[in-house]
């Protein structure tokens, strides 16, 4: 008759141990390895395979290591856990450390049975993290059963990389591109989305009638909105189709009161009051109606949205939050400014002439098709803009479009040529669509204008090159003195051919022995719209590999508005500079956001706009729209956005003037015209409304539900769970000097050669940090902040690099025939003045059991601990110390030598004796699992229905994983005392 094995016993199977998993079956073991992870799991049929009872074998007392020995078997263990005990199920499991104030939007989340949030934190500060350890939570909890994260597919394999490789979990890309190929693979009858429970969607895709009722009626329960302001429409001004769409989408997703839905976005507001009260009320209905000035409005809000600026957070969990003392204090690392510098240039009199020829041959065709109806005369503007702004931008995007149809010649209206016309042309901030809008717009509209745009078409291109291109000649004096400075930049373009073009003016070309004019060492690629999402990446990849580590290496980035949102490019990149000029300040934001953001090494952040001081154009934008922008943000802390009409209202006043100037001479200053006078004063007024709107709501809304001692509480918990930095440091230095890595320091960071460590750890860390590294023993950079880039590792437990060497220093401690260097040990004897009387430490994992209640029903779920009790004296008569002195006694070392024979005879009679201290160590895993049962209800203590039926339990025994005994130095023993 097989044995029936309860859940969380140790058992020995295929030739090692393993823990039983709550999932098991009389006749099927589920089990995991012990020390081992999810990722090791099997299954183990009694009948068929032998499967015994496993007892923890105790340390043996001649396997003797050194003073380090206790603390580095320690955290090996704990980095090894990755099913913690306490209320955040998956913190243990993740490869990410969060920031304390990034656990805020989690505990928020953790107090409501259904999860409605809307995730505000400015730009850099974290809002896919906080989302992620949402979504990881939930799903670890089983409070949600699968994921769907909607976004722009320009962004969907991003999100499909960090949750992978930071939360652990696999999610299909449902894109245009993938959705044949997926739906190839589905059974009669089947949806996707029954069939694959996490997804990355594109919005725009699943927008459409024909796949979005699928979607709704096969919704996971747990939907992430990325920059969700564009998916709401606002009452009060024209909509487009597009956002209608994407609002109606979400209103029938957020419909289900069941279903948890986080929306997370930089820009609730986009200066529309309407849209803003829109997107609360897909968080909650009542939020888009009632008074947000009441108190009652206030705390209903708080429950759902938190809007932080980095001034919030750069410092958190001080005495200033209203703690007690600095002991949790954190600091982030943002750049602590941009500098902004406005750079001119002027054109060439070659440039200036096709300038005018071209603004004459627009002011013409419009003049010529006011008369001729709306429809035409709304094609001819859109030409007219194209046009111009084209040949400000470079003479390729010039020619390009000279010689091109304007996408709106085939409007069959005026509103149709509107639509049309306006994205290729326009940069709105409320657009997420910028797939495709990267291209030359095209000029063209009628057949007889074709030899004289031709021609035109043959003298911009005739002005290519630093000679006659004095922009690019500017271009390249800036970038030469940002790269004397040491700065990497980005540069970015409005189309396709004015990157191109750079490009190949910029960089090193081997084959015609071109050398580049910023250097023969800059790497200059440039990443276009030509290019699919993972292709981009991919380039930037290689663009930093090719670059490489040679300090005088540098790296030039060419690149348009498709990398402008969303993308991460502060680890290669810390510098911006704007070559041509966004019509709406929001795009400029976006842009210099993607290095301006946490990790990004650099405290300064260098941002320089190029503009034309004589186009007629660049100018007047910078003035009225840029700086303004930039004012707003610095009064502010935060960008607020401009509203697209008030943005295209001056935009048009600035064309028009320039166009009437082509017909009528230099008549009348732009800033005196009566269109311009109105255009502005409407753009400041709404403006002006909106920063005071944002300062009130950043005022009114700021995150109060939870208080600082609550995270700090909850922050204390963890770390003395699972570890903090400073311990992850230790442990990392210490296990590479001990296993035969060479490391050199730099700052709070270091380097480590790891050509002379165990064959079977180089093997483990080749797939993480490049095989080629391991190889060829080139430096691994270890950093102390966890965003690090590829190929580097960060001192955090769940970094991949720290994991392979905690489990070959855990793996290597418990087997005592192992080859090579032990740096960790299960005994160890030191003679030490930090003691006066003989103290043993003891190293004691706990598993514990868990019933955690869902909406999904209970979860049964064994989790481990690892504490550290030390008591004086013998363990008959033990005197038990307080946890702080148990973990002081790590930093004891050794003051005389141990003799070994002596170390190991006091080792025997300490471990002979050892069944004394059980009943202690039984009653310590009690309380520790009544402390995690009152956490568990302490985090969800805002609804009584997801705490009813929590209960956690000790396993017994507990396992003796190190015994470590302190000696009295002969100098610290007291007189008359016997050691």
């Amino acid at each position: 008759m097989a044995l029936t094995y309860s859940a969380g016993s140790l058992v020995t199977a295929r030739g090692r141990e393993w823990v039983v998993l709550p999932e098991s079956e009389p006749d099927l073991l589920v089990l995991r390895p012990l020390g081992g992870s999810d990722d090791d799991i099997a299954a183990v049929f009694p009948a068929f395979e032998t499967v015994k009872v496993a007892e923890f074998a105790p340390p043996e007392p001649g396997d003797l290591g050194d003073q380090r020995a206790a603390g580095l078997l320690r955290t090996a263990l704990r980095v090894g856990f990755r099913s913690g005990a306490g209320p955040f199920r998956s913190l243990a499991g993740i490869a990410v450390e969060p920031r304390a104030y990034q656990l805020v939007p989690l505990l928020m989340a953790l107090r409501q049975k259904t999860v409605r949030m809307l995730i505000s934190d400015d730009v850099g500060i974290g809002k896919t993290v906080e989302a992620g350890l949402i979504a990881s939570e939930l799903l670890a909890q089983g409070e949600a059963t699968g994921l769907a994260v909607l976004c722009s597919p320009a962004l969907a394999e991003q999100w499909q990389q960090e949750l992978r490789s930071k939360f652990g979990i696999d999610a299909e890309l449902v894109l245009s591109s993938t959705v044949s190929r997926l739906e190839r693979g589905l059974d009669l009858g089947q949806s996707l989305f029954d069939k694959y429970p996490h997804v990355i969607v594109s919005t725009d895709f699943i927008k459409s009638t024909r796949h979005r009722d699928d979607f709704v009626r096969h919704c996971p329960d747990l939907v992430i909105v990325d920059e969700a302001h564009t998916c709401v429409t606002s009452d009060d001004s024209k909509v487009s189709t597009q956002n209608q769409l994407r609002y109606e989408l979400l209103r029938r997703v957020a419909e289900d009161a069941e279903r948890h839905l986080l929306l997370v976005t930089a820009t609730p507001h986009s200066g529309k009051e309407s849209a803003f009260r829109n997107l609360l009320g897909l968080v909650r209905p009542e939020l888009a109606h009632v008074d947000l000035d009441s108190e009652k409005g206030r705390k209903l809000l708080a429950q759902h949205f938190v809007a932080r600026k980095r001034a919030d957070v750069r410092q958190y969990l001080t005495k200033e939050d209203g703690l007690a003392d600095d002991s949790l204090a954190e600091r982030t690392a943002f750049p602590s400014d941009r500098y902004f510098k406005d750079e001119t240039y002027k054109l060439s009199p070659e440039y200036r002439a096709l300038l005018d020829d071209a603004i004459a041959y627009a002011s013409e065709r419009v003049e010529e098709a006011d008369g001729q109806g709306r429809r035409e005369a709304r094609i001819a503007w859109w030409s007219a803009i194209a046009l111009l702004r084209s040949l400000v931008s470079s003479p390729r995007a010039a020619a390009q479009t000279l010689r091109t149809r304007s996408a709106a010649a085939v409007a069959a209206s005026a509103e149709e040529a509107d639509r049309l016309g306006a994205p290729l042309t326009s940069d709105s901030a409320d657009s997420d669509a910028l797939e495709g809008m990267d291209v030359a717009p095209g000029a063209e509209t009628e057949e007889n204008a074709g030899s004289r745009l031709a021609e035109l078409a043959r003298r911009a291109q005739e002005l290519e090159g630093p000679a006659q291109d004095l922009k690019l000649k500017a271009l390249i004096k800036h970038l030469k003195a940002l790269l004397a400075d040491g700065y990497n930049p980005i540069v970015f373009c409005r189309y396709i051919p004015t990157a191109e073009y750079l490009a190949e003016q910029l960089g090193n070309d081997p084959e015609t022995k071109k050398r580049s004019p910023l250097g023969a060492k800059t790497v200059v690629k440039a990443v276009t719209g030509t290019l699919s999402p993972q292709q981009r990446i991919d380039r930037i990849e290689e663009l930093a590999a090719e670059a490489g580590e040679d300090a005088a290496a540098r790296r030039v980035l060419i690149a348009t508005d498709c990398l402008s949102e969303g993308v991460n490019l502060q680890h290669h990149f810390d510098a911006v500079l704007h070559y041509d000029l966004a019509w709406n300040p929001t795009r400029h934001d976006q842009r210099e956001g993607r290095v301006d953001r946490y990790g990004q090494k650099r405290d300064e952040v260098r941002v320089i706009t190029l503009y034309g001081d004589d186009n007629g154009i660049d100018g007047k934008v910078l003035e009225v729209l840029i700086k303004k922008h930039r004012q707003i943000k610095k009064d502010l802390g935060i960008s607020v956005s401009v509203p697209d009409e008030m943005s295209t209202g001056v935009t048009d006043a600035i064309v028009e003037w320039l166009l009437l100037r082509g017909r009528q001479g230099e008549q009348e200053a732009l800033f005196e015209s009566d269109s311009f006078q109105q255009s502005f004063a409407d753009l400041e007024q709404d403006w002006n409304s909106a920063a005071d709107r944002e300062k009130a709501s950043r005022s009114r809304f700021a995150q109060r539900s939870i208080h600082p001692e609550e995270v700090a509480r909850e922050v204390a918990a963890v770390r003395e769970a699972l570890g903090g930095a400073g311990e992850i440091d230790t442990f990392v230095r210490e296990s590479l000097n001990a296993l035969g890595a060479v490391l050199r320091d730099s700052g709070e960071d270091f380097t480590a050669q790891v050509g002379g460590m165990p064959v079977g750890l180089r093997d483990a860390l080749a797939p993480v940090v490049g095989a080629e590294t391991v190889e060829r023993d080139r430096p691994i950079p270890f950093r102390s902040t966890s965003a690090v880039a590829r190929g580097e590792a960060a001192l955090v437990r769940t970094d991949p690099v720290v994991g392979a060497l905690a489990s070959h220093v855990l793996n290597a401690a418990l087997d005592t025939q192992a080859d090579g260097a032990r740096p960790a040990r299960r005994c160890g004897v030191v003679t030490t003045d930090a003691v006066t009387t003989r103290t043993t430490l003891l190293l004691v994992r706990y598993r514990f059991h868990l019933t955690l209640p869902s909406r999904n029903g209970e979860k049964q779920v064994v989790a481990e601990d690892a504490r550290l009790l030390a008591f004086e004296g013998a363990p008959r008569n033990a005197v038990w110390l307080p946890q702080e002195r148990a973990v002081e006694l790590l930093e004891a070392r050794a003051t005389e030598n141990t003799a070994a024979a002596s170390g190991e005879r006091t080792m025997t009679r300490i471990l002979d004796q050892l069944d004394e201290v059980t009943p202690y160590l039984e009653s310590y895993g009690d309380e520790l699992a009544a402390e995690l049962d009152a956490s568990h209800r302490r985090v969800r203590a805002a609804s009584g229905e997801i705490v009813r039926g929590l209960s956690v339990t000790a396993q017994k025994p507990a396992d003796i994983l190190g015994t470590y005994v302190y000696l009295p130095a002969t100098a610290s023993v007291p007189a008359g005392v016997s050691a």
